[in-house]
């Protein structure tokens, strides 16, 4: 089948012509220093018709291993599409990114404030510009996430069960885990279903940190989709997935009972058995010891790595049913 030539697009004003690149910056708010605040976005785009794919990372401003992941992307040329349109968002909240934190300077989480609001909050704001400028040029949308509070996740995507479209999509990809977990209100995940653009949310890792594996099954993944889409161009390997992803349907979180240091006996991406000593408390003083056991059987898909706990922290986060 010939190749269609792909007509002009037009974002924030500026028209990108086929087989152009470009650096757009959308600018919401200013420091207070009158020093203004950009967004960079880097639109690669094809001589020929296809999909556009959107790539976004640092909605936290301290889930640094997404933001690492876009980067690559870039970095690496994978970007630059054999058709279609590629749009890489490596950090949205410059805010967040700046402080090291995971809120906007209003103290609002970002994926808490869609669709937005063109006369609302900071970070309402900035919704409103993702969901009413950019994401109707969207076909499909990758959104990069970490675990936060020390909480390391096994790198895994989130899907809403039952939508058959993204599981094949997931199943592409092919992270160690698939997540079926419902779509949050408000969330960027949410929104742009409701405007018909399919997502895939990875998790991978914690905040504040780069990881290595995470951020190569990050890359690899984003190969894999490219390249069921006809857009990764043939400089690029693809690697055949070892093995099949592990869809987890359910899942429990395992609490800590006691306040103290504490101490994971297993590795995330680990499947244990009921009953397994999973982990250890004790106090400073060596008089109290709390071994952790699990419940039942299942794989072990995020582990808290913080040395210190307090009774009712989230510890691990273990499958009951996957398929």
């Amino acid at each position: 089948m010939k190749k269609q030539k792909a007509k002009n697009l037009k974002i924030f004003g500026e028209i990108i012509p086929p087989g152009a690149s470009r650096e757009l910056n959308f600018s919401f708010a200013k420091l207070h220093t009158n020093t203004p605040i950009d967004v960079p976005m880097i639109v690669e785009r094809s001589m020929y018709e296809g999909p556009t794919i959107l790539f976004t990372a640092g909605i936290h401003g301290d889930e640094v291993n997404g933001v690492e992941i876009v980067r690559q992307l870039i970095s690496k040329g994978i970007n630059k599409p054999k058709i279609g349109t590629i749009i890489c968002i490596p950090i949205i909240n410059i805010f967040g990114f700046i402080q090291k934190v995971r809120e906007f300077p209003d103290g609002r989480d970002l994926n808490r404030a869609f669709p937005g609001s063109k006369t609302g909050s900071l970070a309402a704001r900035v919704a409103y510009k993702i969901m009413n400028h950019i994401i109707p040029h969207v076909d499909y949308c990758l959104d990069f996430h970490t675990g936060g509070s020390s909480r390391f996740n096994a790198p895994h995507i989130r899907i809403e069960k039952g939508n058959k479209e993204l599981t094949r999509l997931a199943e592409i990809f092919n992270a160690p885990f698939i997540l079926q977990a419902k779509n949050l209100k408000k969330s960027f995940r949410s929104s742009c279903k409701a405007k018909g653009v399919p997502m895939l949310l990875f998790e991978g890792g914690k905040s504040n940190s780069i990881d290595t594996v995470i951020s190569n099954t990050g890359v690899n993944g984003s190969k894999r989709v490219l390249a069921h889409f006809g857009m990764l161009r043939s400089t690029f390997k693809v690697s055949q997935p070892k093995k099949n992803s592990v869809t987890i349907t359910k899942s429990s979180w395992v609490r800590a009972q006691a306040s103290g240091m504490f101490k994971s006996a297993v590795k995330v991406g680990s499947f244990v058995n009921q009953r397994d000593v999973i982990g250890h408390i004790t106090d400073p003083y060596g008089k109290v010891h709390y071994w952790i056991k699990a419940k039942h059987d299942g794989y072990v898909f995020n582990v808290n790595e913080s040395p210190l706990v307090y009774q009712g922290d989230a510890l691990f986060h273990i499958s009951t049913i996957v398929v």
